[in-house]
């Protein structure tokens, strides 16, 4: 830009602050014009064991090893710890991922979820009028028990915001620990048949959210 390379709607443009619009402004750099990358959205069924991040320091497997090369310029929209599974949505789609992931907008985000132990009624009703951990309100949008025993307990949660380790801060709190956790769907998304490590792409239609 200093160097007077940039135009803007064929306008010479030297202030690094000058506001653009990337959807509607032609930036041309010499006089040649700078495409955007095509839309892309994909589904991923995340496996156990890999990490939801570009790189990772101590070397364990991301789950851009599980994408072609030309997928790394996406970026996850949230995050699943190491441990758990199922669906997450990657994009180069800023605006997506934003609204995704404001908790202002409410989406919903579902759960099948195993704890150890057996989850009582009484559990469930502390759990659904929401738990204080760490000065933090975990509070379920919804939750089911569906199959209790002494030895372990399996539920459905659903959640419409983000915070930390939130559903396994919420169990442990009430003296159950998460031996599996697993995402069933993101919004109008269902991870569906979708195997383990498998990805496909997603179409504007399908992550249309207003």
């Amino acid at each position: 830009m200093r160097e007077g390379r940039l135009q803007v709607n064929g306008r010479t443009v030297r202030d690094p602050l000058f506001q653009v619009s990337p959807e509607k402004d032609r930036l041309t750099v010499d006089w040649k014009l700078m495409r955007k990358d095509e839309w892309l959205t994909i589904m991923l069924n995340k496996p156990g064991s890999v990490v939801t991040t570009a790189s990772d320091e101590k070397g364990r497997r991301t789950v851009f090893d599980l994408l072609p090369p030309e997928f790394r310029t996406l970026h996850p929209v949230g995050r699943l710890d190491m441990a758990s599974t199922g669906l997450l949505i990657l994009t180069n789609d800023t605006r997506l991922s934003a609204y995704l992931t404001d908790p202002a907008n409410a989406v919903l985000r579902t759960y099948i979820v195993t704890v150890t132990g057996n989850f009582t009624a009484e559990d469930l009703r502390k759990a659904s009028a929401g738990v204080m951990d760490e000065g933090e309100l975990l509070k379920p949008a919804g939750l089911t028990l569906r199959k209790a025993s002494h030895r372990e307990s399996h539920l459905t949660v659903e959640l419409t915001e983000g915070k930390n380790r939130e559903i396994r801060r919420l169990f442990k709190a009430l003296g159950h620990e998460v031996t599996q956790l697993k995402r069933v769907a993101f919004g109008p998304l269902r991870l569906g048949e979708l195997q383990p490590g498998q990805f496909r792409r997603l179409t504007r239609e399908e992550v249309r959210l207003k």
